[in-house]
């Protein structure tokens, strides 16, 4: 039997949402984030070290728990042969590429965007808030927002000329760009009508509205 690990307002409702596409029978531990810091409780790092969700056990592996939602994504893939492609194929290589890019390289611009816009935002003295927002905006007009408008081109033309990210066919690379793309569709102004497109499709999937029953909604970007 897997357990997800879930907290709440994380990445790990993808886990839920893969766990039901696959037909799967799991275990949901809720766990709540810290009002303050943000931050999981002291008892989601028994189970890792590091305290983040998304993290699932599965009793056909005693005494390990399985990290990162690409790690796990893999990892139910090997364990069913099911939403991924053949090893050597296009399809896979293509499949593995998006697993990555989802968190290794689009994800990290989205939060830079989230965390220097709270920076704007902070409570500080009245005499350093222009320095922060001035370092902020210069963050964000340099850096930022070149980097997430190109990633962004990138996605939704990807998107305009394919149905799914990977092959013909939907896959777990399809649940790891959910996020991201979810994040864009929401928060990104002028998205590309494909981006929004593919967030409203895989929202009217069965499966997607069976994990959120189970794992309680969740706000983007939180």
């Amino acid at each position: 039997m897997i357990t997800v690990h879930h907290l709440n307002n994380s990445r790990s409702q993808r886990v839920l949402w893969a766990l039901e596409e696959l037909e799967l029978p799991y275990e949901i531990v809720k766990y709540e984030r810290d009002k303050v810091t943000m931050l999981g409780p002291p008892s989601l790092r028994a189970i890792h070290p590091l305290g983040k969700s998304p993290v699932i056990t599965d009793s056909d592996l005693p005494g390990e728990a399985i990290a990162e939602s690409g790690a796990i994504l893999e990892y139910l893939a090997e364990k069913t042969g099911k939403l991924s492609f053949a090893p050597g194929t296009k399809e896979h290589r293509q499949y593995r590429y998006w697993l990555h890019y989802a968190e290794g390289s689009l994800m990290p611009f989205l939060l830079l965007r989230l965390i220097f816009g709270r920076l704007k935002t902070a409570k500080v003295p009245f005499f350093i808030k222009p320095i922060t927002n001035k370092i902020a905006g210069k963050v964000e007009q340099d850096f930022i927002a070149p980097n997430l408008e190109t990633h962004v081109a990138f996605c939704g033309d990807h998107l305009a000329k394919h149905a799914w990210f990977a092959g013909d066919t939907f896959s777990l690379a399809d649940i790891q760009m959910s996020f991201p793309m979810e994040a864009i569709g929401a928060r990104y102004k002028g998205a590309p009508e494909a981006i929004t497109k593919f967030a409203a499709t895989i929202h009217a999937r069965p499966a997607f509205k069976r994990a959120l029953e189970r794992g309680g909604p969740y706000e983007l970007m939180s």
